[in-house]
């Protein structure tokens, strides 16, 4: 792990339910001074006796500094599995092994301009701490949350807090625009003349996501969702294609050189019904006949 990893033991300090999701607060010395919007935690689920070796990774929502503690760090879990409904079940002084903060950051704009903060589902989690850093700076904001209903929408409520103005989609109409975010993010960048979209969410919405925003002639920084084992780069699970600034695409470790790409590097095209392929041009791949 880089210096500017640590491993804590960690603490739960609260567990409550937000909309379908647990937001958990855990108590994690050092992280917190580290860490920087679009980075992501890895969490040992299941205690010291369990059989799930592999840690869970979860974008941070927010790190509070204050306290003679070292400082907390926030998550936003759904429960799908074993280990992340072990996440959920957790209570209030009960330990949780943490390595963090993980990844590459959310890249800051230099001066301040529009941008656009796109969240799918619980994936919204870590653009409410990037939208406060940005405001820091003079930005406007705009967010666009969408989900498939009204019940899997991830703060709503607050995004109305840190930005200038919040548009809401859901599948089914249940809340805001029925449709998806991509519907309705060429107006909002249309309208505040954006030059930067930040989004995190499923791949397929990262996808429509990038290529909005290049027909409006903004740049697409995207935290991907691929599936992360380890989290520190060694187990080579989350690799995807990747265009270099040469051209030439490589397979890269999401956990490391992301999560966060810019959208037009990435080779959507590689992607397929969840399954990632390597594409034919990519370095290292195989070749007709053996060479």
């Amino acid at each position: 792990m880089s210096s500017g990893v640590v491993q804590v033991a960690g603490e739960v300090v609260a567990n409550r339910r937000v909309g379908a999701y647990q937001q958990l607060t855990l108590l994690a010395p050092g992280v917190a001074g580290l860490a920087r919007p679009g980075q992501f935690v890895a969490l040992a689920v299941g205690g010291p006796t369990s059989a799930n070796l592999l840690r869970r990774c979860f974008s941070i929502h927010r790190v509070e500094e204050a306290g003679s503690d070292g400082g907390t760090v926030d998550v936003v879990v759904a429960a799908h599995g074993p280990g992340t409904r072990w996440l959920t079940a957790l209570g209030p002084h009960d330990a949780v092994d943490v390595v963090a903060p993980l990844g590459q950051p959310f890249p800051l704009p230099a001066e301040p301009v529009a941008c656009v903060l796109v969240g799918g589902g619980y994936g919204s989690a870590p653009l409410f701490w990037l939208a406060e850093a940005l405001r820091e700076r003079g930005c406007h904001v705009e967010m666009v949350l969408g989900a498939a209903s009204a019940d899997r929408l991830y703060g709503v409520a607050h995004a109305r807090d840190v930005a200038d103005g919040v548009s809401v989609t859901t599948d089914d109409g249940s809340a805001g625009t029925r449709g998806r975010v991509s519907d309705v993010l060429g107006e909002v960048v249309e309208r505040t003349s954006s030059v930067v979209v930040y989004a995190c969410g499923p791949m397929a919405m990262l996808r429509a996501v990038t290529e909005v925003s290049a027909a409006y002639g903004a740049v697409a920084h995207v935290a991907v969702e691929e599936s992360m084992a380890c989290g520190i780069g060694v187990c080579m699970t989350c690799v995807m294609p990747v265009t270099g600034d040469d051209g030439v695409t490589r397979m890269v470790r999401s956990c490391v050189e992301g999560p966060v790409f810019r959208g037009d590097r990435v080779r959507w095209d590689a992607f397929d019904g969840g399954v990632c392929r390597v594409p034919d041009d990519a370095v290292g791949a195989p070749r007709a006949g053996g060479h």
